[in-house]
């Protein structure tokens, strides 16, 4: 194999400045650059990080689509309506953080089932608000994403690694307004609830298999995978 030539630009390596860009801890970035080195080994950098958790992902239907026809405030005011809703829900379900992030929110709780029973409690009340006279003339839904794993308990949202990944994507990209998509761990430690019924879901732009949850209230039927997001 030919040998690589060594890299010619600057390389921001410093852990302070680093830190400053908002992602992670100036301890991260040393632990990092110490792992990188062979300094400090795979084991312990999982034992000082590594956490179970269940993640919940949520967006929020036609934000782009809401900006452009009714204007960017409007778009906003959307945004701090599913907010006023979802965070008594969250706090109800004892979720360990809530962060929002545009039109997204990220919820841990340490019990899958308390996640579970978060998403459905979401659609449930985002679908009273929207009937109610409080709702904007083009009112938001929901869109969840659900992982249960190890992460590492690093970065804004304090959860990185596999399992988040899978449920932001399935939370921002692949879920329809009303569905709750679960990954593979997330549905084997939620699979016995008898309060929903679970579909495998396929999707050829991902990975991995999913599966829809439908409370069995709705008459197990989830919203069409389809429709436009």
């Amino acid at each position: 194999m030919a040998r690589r030539p060594p890299y010619p630009y600057a390389l921001l390596t410093d852990p302070v400045e680093l830190a400053k860009l908002g992602e992670w801890s100036e301890a991260v970035y040393r632990d990092f650059d110490a792992y990188s080195r062979g300094r400090l080994d795979e084991p312990t950098l999982r034992e000082r990080y590594r956490l179970r958790v269940a993640i919940l992902c949520l967006d929020m239907t036609g934000f782009t689509r809401a900006a452009i026809r009714q204007g960017e405030l409007a778009s906003l005011l959307r945004i701090r309506d599913v907010q006023q809703v979802c965070g008594p829900i969250f706090r109800e379900r004892r979720a360990r953080l809530v962060r929002a992030f545009a039109d997204d929110l990220t919820a841990l709780f340490d019990d899958p089932h308390d996640a579970l029973d978060a998403a459905l409690e979401v659609h449930r009340r985002i679908a009273a608000f929207n009937r109610s006279a409080l709702a904007s003339a083009n009112p938001a839904e929901c869109c969840i994403g659900i992982g249960y794993g190890d992460v590492y308990a690093i970065g804004p949202n304090r959860a990185m690694g596999d399992e988040m990944n899978r449920a932001s994507k399935l939370g921002e990209d692949t879920a329809r307004g009303g569905e709750i998509l679960l990954t593979e761990q997330a549905h084997q430690a939620l699979r016995a609830r008898p309060d929903c019924d679970f579909q495998l879901r396929r999707n050829e732009a991902l990975p991995f298999a999913h599966f829809a949850a439908v409370p069995r209230e709705a008459g197990g039927t989830a919203p069409d995978a389809q429709s436009p997001k």
